[in-house]
This record gives C-alpha cells, sequence and structure tokens, in this order.
C-alpha cells in the first residue's frame, strides 16, 4: 500500500472514534493500533468494523483497532500525525495524564475491574518484558536459517561465518535486554537492570567458584536475567528511600549492581539455571514421550488460553527454549491452533451462504488468518457464534496431536523466533531431521487443522435454529465475546 493509502485509512478512522478532542493515548503492537479513549460512548463500533482496512476490534485496557502486521506500523504514525495536526489547528495540548484519570475514571475502573486480575497483571508486565524482542528474534531467526541452507548446501562459504555472527550477536547477550526491559517495565533504571543481568553472559564468571561449583556463562539464561533486573529495581528503590539526594547518584548505583550482582553470581543463576534446565527436558520429555496426546492438549487448549489470557505466560517459555536449543518446539504444535481456526471460518463461510456480513468478515480476515494472525477471525467470526470456537479447537487439536506424533516419531523440529505463525513460520523452522521433511511435516500439521476443523465446525458447528437465524438474516451477528487479551504470537 502506499503512503496515501495509509493515511487515508487513518483519516477514516480518526471521527469514527471520537475525533482528536476523545483520543488520550495512542500506541501500536504487532497488529493492532491502541487508543486510550476519554469517552467510549463516542466510538462507532460498526462503522469502524466496515472499513476495509480494519480486520476487528478489541476492547481491553485500550480500545484495539486489528489492522494487520505490517500495516500497523504505517498507519499509525499517519494517525498520530493527524491527531496532532488537529490540536495544533485548535490550539489545543496534549491531554495529561490527570485530565485523561478524571474525564476516564469511571470507564477504567469498569475495564480493569474485567480483565486487570492480579495473575493477568502479572503475565501482561512479563509479555511486555519480551514483547519488544520479537523483531530481533524473527529477523535472527530467518537469518540462521539462510545460513544453515548455506552450510548444508555448501554455497556461499565464503558469507557463511558473517551471517552466523549477524544471526548469533543478539542471542548471546539477550540476558542484557531482558534485563534493560524488565527494569524499565517494573520501575527501575533500565541500564541498571542491563548491567546486572550483563553479569550472567560475561565469560569471568567461570572463575568463580560458588558452593564448590564454577558457574558458566549464560546460566540461567533470560530468566536468570528477568530474576537478577526484578532484584535490582527493589534494591534501587530500597536505596531511594534512605541516601540522601546529594549522595544518591553515586550509592544508589552502586549498592544496586553490588547486592543484586552478588545475589545473582551466588543464588539466582543456579536457581535460574536449574528452572531453565528442566523447561528443555521437560519439553523434550513431553514431546518425546506424549507425543500425540502432548500435541492434541497442546493445540487444542491455546485458543482458550489466549481468551484468559494466559498464554503471556508462554513467552519466556518459548524463549529459554530458543536460547537453550536454538529453537522452540512448542510453537509449531501450538500453531495448529490457527489452522484450525482457519478451517472453522471456512466451514462457517459455506453454511451461511445468505449472509453477507459474516462472509464479507471472513474473505477479508481470512489472509490474515493463514499468516497466523488470528484475532480477525476469533473475534469477528468464531467466538461470537459460540460452537464454531469450540470446533475450531478441535482442528487445532488434531493438528497438534499430527506434529506431536512426527516428535515422538524422531522428526523433531521448533521454530528459531516467536511471534509469527501460520505460513509465517516456515522461514521459521529448524529440525534435525533436514529442512525438506521439517516443511513437509509441519505442512502437514496444518492441513489437518484446515481439515479437521472445517469438518468439525460443518457438521458439528451449527443447530438448525442458527442455521435459519443466521442465513435469514444478514446482518451482524451477536457481539458476545468482543473483550479478550490479545495473542503473543500476534
Amino acid at each position: 500500500m502506499s503512503t496515501d493509502t495509509h493515511r487515508a485509512t487513518a483519516a477514516a478512522i480518526l471521527p469514527l472514534v471520537g475525533g482528536p478532542d476523545n483520543i488520550g493515548s495512542i500506541a501500536h503492537c504487532m497488529t493492532r493500533l491502541r487508543i486510550g479513549l476519554h469517552d467510549r460512548s463516542l466510538v462507532d463500533d460498526e462503522a469502524l468494523r466496515a472499513l476495509p482496512a480494519v480486520l476487528g476490534v478489541v476492547e481491553d485496557d485500550t480500545y484495539q483497532i486489528v489492522l494487520g502486521p505490517g500495516v500497523v506500523a504505517r498507519v499509525s504514525p499517519e494517525f498520530e500525525a493527524l491527531v496532532a495536526q488537529a490540536r495544533r489547528a485548535a490550539g489545543t495540548t496534549p491531554v495529561t495524564a490527570e485530565e485523561l484519570a478524571e474525564r476516564g475514571e469511571a470507564l477504567k475502573a469498569a475495564q480493569k475491574a474485567r480483565n486487570a486480575t492480579p495473575v493477568k497483571l502479572a503475565l501482561r508486565r512479563i509479555a511486555n518484558v519480551f514483547v519488544p524482542l520479537i523483531p530481533a528474534l524473527i529477523g535472527c531467526g530467518i537469518i540462521a536459517g539462510l545460513n544453515g541452507l548455506l552450510t548444508n548446501t555448501g554455497w556461499l562459504p565464503a558469507v557463511v561465518p558473517a551471517l552466523a555472527a549477524i544471526a548469533s550477536g543478539f542471542m548471546s547477550l539477550i540476558a542484557v535486554f531482558v534485563g534493560f526491559n524488565t527494569a524499565k517495565e517494573f520501575g527501575g533504571t533500565p541500564v541498571l537492570g542491563g548491567a546486572v543481568a550483563a553479569i550472567i553472559v560475561f565469560p569471568g564468571v567461570a572463575k568463580i567458584d560458588a558452593f564448590g561449583h564454577h558457574l558458566a556463562p549464560g546460566q540461567g539464561g533470560v530468566l536468570g536475567a528477568l530474576a537478577a533486573a526484578l532484584l535490582a529495581v527493589q534494591v534501587e528503590k530500597g536505596c531511594r528511600t534512605w541516601v540522601p539526594e546529594a549522595l544518591d547518584s553515586l550509592v544508589t548505583p552502586t549498592l544496586t549492581v553490588l547486592v543484586a550482582g552478588l545475589a545473582t553470581l551466588f543464588g539466582l543463576m543456579f536457581v535460574a539455571g536449574a528452572v531453565a534446565s528442566a523447561i528443555g527436558a521437560f519439553a523434550t520429555w513431553l514431546l518425546q514421550s506424549g507425543g500425540a496426546l502432548a500435541g492434541l492438549v497442546l493445540g487444542g487448549l491455546f485458543l482458550p488460553l489466549v481468551m484468559l489470557g494466559l498464554h503471556q505466560a508462554l513467552i519466556p517459555i518459548h524463549t529459554t527454549l530458543i536460547e537453550q536449543s536454538g529453537h522452540t518446539v512448542l510453537l509449531p504444535i501450538l500453531a495448529m491452533a490457527g489452522a484450525g481456526q482457519v478451517g472453522a471460518a471456512l466451514a462457517v463461510y459455506c453454511r451461511l451462504p445468505r449472509n453477507r456480513s459474516i462472509r464479507t468478515t471472513i474473505k477479508s480476515a481470512l489472509p490474515a488468518g493463514l499468516l497466523g494472525v488470528g484475532e480477525p477471525l476469533i473475534y469477528g467470526v468464531s467466538l461470537p457464534l459460540g460452537r464454531p470456537f469450540v470446533t475450531a479447537c478441535v482442528g487445532g487439536a488434531a493438528g497438534g496431536a499430527f506434529v506431536g506424533l512426527c516428535h515422538q516419531l524422531g522428526i523433531a523440529f521448533g521454530s528459531t523466533a516467536i511471534g509469527p505463525s501460520g505460513w509465517a513460520l516456515f522461514p521459521l523452522l529448524d529440525g534435525s531431521s533436514g529442512m525438506g521433511l521439517t516443511v513437509a511435516v509441519y505442512g502437514g500439521g496444518l492441513a489437518v487443522g484446515y481439515l479437521v476443523g472445517f469438518a468439525a465446525t460443518y457438521f458439528f458447528g451449527f443447530t438448525r435454529r442458527m442455521l435459519t437465524d443466521l442465513n435469514s438474516d444478514p446482518g451482524s451477528i451477536p457481539a458476545t465475546g468482543q473483550q479478550a487479551s490479545e495473542p503473543a504470537m500476534a
């Protein structure tokens, strides 16, 4: 799309969310434009959903407009520019945090009461540490895959060392980035979090004898970095309460790095290393022993986990597995949930030939669904209808069982990065059985998910009453289930 198209999309969205005066904050993630609103009642949901570029809307702690990967990164700055231009023309200044709190306190309180459970908030904050790392994981993962292809084929041998350095450099220091982001997220000084986490990857830790054991550089990985930075934040906050202001710039950072650093070397690295090793061993055992059953459970339950917001707990697990072995074996299985969702949506399309609204939604959202962006199909089709959401899970379970069975038979593989899913995961696949067999198994899993999701939905996704009502009424489907947490691989 051209810049004019993205600007036109932003211009079309702005009046439908209440205009510039109704905007409190603007942000975006991989697929969604996130808007903080002063008055929710000014939003025209139906008109927004009708825009060609809008794949769906989700209401969470912010109002989220699903535009899809790539598009949202181009529409968001245009939207911000339009809001700023309108405010300058009106002679107004951006709304302060205090004004926003006063004008939207009732709405925020109601919204947080529904979504801000302690578990979800904790998982969301941990996810906020890792989500900014996803673009680098994707880029380095694809380069690592390309490097593996060149190595196996013997092409361009002079380029292989350079690609290896490019692909591995980020992963060798990922603990530092995790520490930096952790301190930033939890209210500490980011560089102090990064400094403490850097201890974990420093080669010199191999000379330290702690309790009769020598440490290994990288021991504890991202989990150790997360714990070390969290401790550094607490030490720093504690220092701020008693260190005199005149000495704060000297004493606080010194004590923060010293106390958290010693605790990291003589405690956290051992504990986090044991936990990380256990995660890797459990994932390997689960798929080698449980195979099809494990895949069935993982693939079938991932969509419900997404709806509960609990999928965010998997992000540090994926990252730990990538750090340990170069890929996460769980992601290709979990990606089968998206395949079941696509199959279910196709069945809905076939079963409701006279419902233009639903069929239009499916046609516009299906390409994104094939690439692993599932929100439009989930929130716009299967979840509001109810039964098709369950049959989509059945398709995901079947695809997961297929991939899990192949793992059990010795065809083990995973994804070198997190974020992409569906067809977009093909360039990130990495396995010990050769790229051809790896691609074939993953593609076979997608096909099983599509077919079973379609069949389960076609034959069991509707009651007679549902078919009668939905085919006789071309209007939009019920709006239940529109509020849910965002998936990690969006």
